[in-house]
């Protein structure tokens, strides 16, 4: 995969000099696990997203992570080197105007960039800094991984760039998630073809499993929008129904960020649930309501 110029954008880590570097000590895992990043290894090396790294001051470990399939996602705890990198406040645009904006065309098309954040190459100066430990040696990363300080707003930053005409007009984009809308199926085509142009001038690569072309209807950013406007996503309500009742503070802000998330569509939710609404609920402190 070719991947985006670094000339066009790559992903600096503007460490503050006044943080120590840290390496992390190593972690033992189980077989199960070091099989599992044994693979992920190799398929990051082939794909040239990773190096050895011989020499190294920062150095983090890997996470394991199951998915809903049982198989194991390969992580990278970069707390540590997060908390040294000073906060990138590029914007990225507010969810419901974005939503909002989509609805009410007749055609929409759902991209999705393939291993989105993968496809931005680190800058050559920091390439040391993602350093990660494994019982395979050491490894650093060539190309932006998922977990790192900024990630989102280098993305951004990107995708901004990239479709700096076309957004608001025929298309709309929330970091890796792409719509290009038409009000008519007649424009739909050349709106298509505009999208296809820029993504061929910037190499990007879209992965067609969770792509979605000439559509009426799909979900954007957690809404299901379509020509006759919103609707709520249905798994998103299934999500707040299954939850059982909260028993800590966790377990409310959980349901309070559920609940907020569909708050468009709850009539007057202050009204309703004031509970959810008050500061101390957020904080975690309503433990009996």
């Amino acid at each position: 995969m070719p991947g985006i110029d670094p000339s066009v954008i790559s992903h600096s880590l503007s460490v503050d000099p006044m943080f120590k570097p840290v390496s992390q000590k190593r972690r033992s895992f189980n077989n199960e696990r070091y099989e599992a990043i044994a693979t992920e290894i190799d398929k990051l090396l082939k794909a040239r997203f990773i190096r050895n790294l011989d020499y190294n001051e920062w150095l983090s470990n890997v996470v394991l992570v199951k998915k809903k399939d049982g198989r194991w996602r390969m992580c990278v705890d970069f707390t540590d080197l997060n908390k040294a990198c000073p906060k990138d406040s590029f914007p990225l645009p507010r969810i419901d105007q974005l939503v909002d904006a989509t609805s009410g065309h007749e055609l929409l098309s759902f991209m999705d960039a393939y291993s989105g954040y993968n496809q931005i190459r680190m800058d050559e100066n920091d390439e040391a800094k993602t350093a990660f430990n494994t019982d395979r040696g050491v490894y650093c990363y060539r190309v932006m991984p998922f977990g790192l300080k900024n990630a989102g707003a280098t993305y951004q930053r990107l995708v901004n760039r990239i479709f700096a005409n076309e957004i608001g007009r025929t298309m709309e984009v929330y970091v890796d998630d792409m719509l290009t809308k038409s009000m008519t199926a007649e424009e739909h085509v050349p709106n298509l073809r505009n999208t296809f142009m820029l993504l061929r001038q910037y190499q990007m690569r879209l992965n067609p499993m969770k792509c979605a072309f000439e559509v009426s209807s799909g979900k954007f950013l957690g809404f299901i929008v379509h020509q006759r406007g919103i609707e709520a996503n249905l798994d998103k309500i299934r999500a707040v129904i299954d939850l059982q009742p909260p028993r800590k503070a966790k377990d409310i802000q959980k349901l309070n960020g559920m609940i907020v998330a569909l708050s468009r569509f709850i009539l007057k939710l202050t009204e309703v649930s004031p509970v959810l609404q008050s500061p101390k609920a957020q904080g975690g402190f309503l433990l009996d309501c």
